[in-house]
């Protein structure tokens, strides 16, 4: 049966298309929360084919941001990045911590924390690069579309274990601005992935809280120094020195995404007709 012409152009505003999305691929997400980390994983690959589903029959567009050409070569590009990142900033503050070793099997720690951060990558890609940012640009243009995604990433973290409006400050920078960033600049969520994956992964293993969740790694972390620099008991992401780091990181790709084109200018209401 064909579909009427007025409900498909109501299914494609992207507000609309936006909405299905969250409610598809956060179900998702919902249904393999805390169990298992395998279903993590296998939930990562459900949030996928819903993403898809959304987007060639409610959106009618095509998706080459989750394209399986080049994924591998983008998802290692973000890792690499991410894993610079957390690098740089971890050895910037390296002396305000003390570490210990962490008990338990290492093999064990780390399977489990490559599991439970994947699904959370991939599914918190797909819903604010993958649909919101992309979403909104159409709306309002990408710089719009980078601001108001940064702000709600912040903001939803500030229900996490030791939140405070510091904390989502500096999440909506690091996380909202510099995946926005990332994104725009290549227009694929396999970098994106990679990126916040190995950023997770990598402050998890270290022992140091993710997002103000306790992280079992294969080090254990305790801050020494003062909250400005260690992040306290949120973690590293409530450090001013990661903000730094991921401006140093997101203005060139920001200026790269121009030259690019690939931002979406601001619409402007058109101008009345001259009577």
């Amino acid at each position: 049966m064909e579909q009427p012409a007025g409900l498909e152009r109501i299914l494609r505003f992207p507000l609309v298309w936006l909405l299905v999305g969250i409610v598809g691929v956060g179900g998702v997400s919902a249904l393999t929360a805390g169990g298992p980390p395998v279903l993590a994983a296998v939930g990562a690959v459900a949030a996928v084919a819903v993403y898809w589903v959304v987007m060639r029959y409610v959106a009618r567009r095509s998706t080459p941001e989750i394209a399986w050409a080049g994924a591998v070569s983008n998802a290692a590009i973000g890792i690499v990045l991410g894993v610079v990142f957390i690098a740089a900033s971890v050895l910037m503050v390296v002396t305000e911590f003390s570490f210990t070793r962490a008990s338990g099997d290492t093999a064990s720690i780390v399977a489990t924390m490559v599991a439970i951060q994947l699904g959370a990558a991939v599914t918190e890609e797909l819903l604010f690069r993958g649909l919101a940012l992309q979403a909104l640009e159409r709306v309002c243009g990408s710089w719009v579309a980078l601001a108001i995604t940064a702000v709600f990433f912040g903001l939803l973290h500030l229900a996490n274990p030791g939140a405070t409006l510091w904390s989502s400050f500096t999440i909506a920078v690091e996380a909202g601005v510099l995946l926005g960033a990332a994104f725009l600049w290549r227009r694929n969520i396999w970098l994106v992935v990679g990126l916040h994956f190995a950023w997770n992964t990598s402050v998890g293993l270290l022992g140091i809280p993710v997002s103000g969740h306790p992280a079992t790694g294969v080090l254990t972390a305790h801050p020494t120094g003062p909250e400005l620099l260690t992040g306290g008991g949120f973690g590293l992401e409530a450090s001013i020195v990661p903000v730094i780091v991921s401006l140093v990181l997101a203005v060139p790709m920001l200026i790269l995404a121009h030259r690019r084109g690939n931002l979406v200018p601001l619409r402007r209401p058109s101008a009345p007709p001259v009577v």
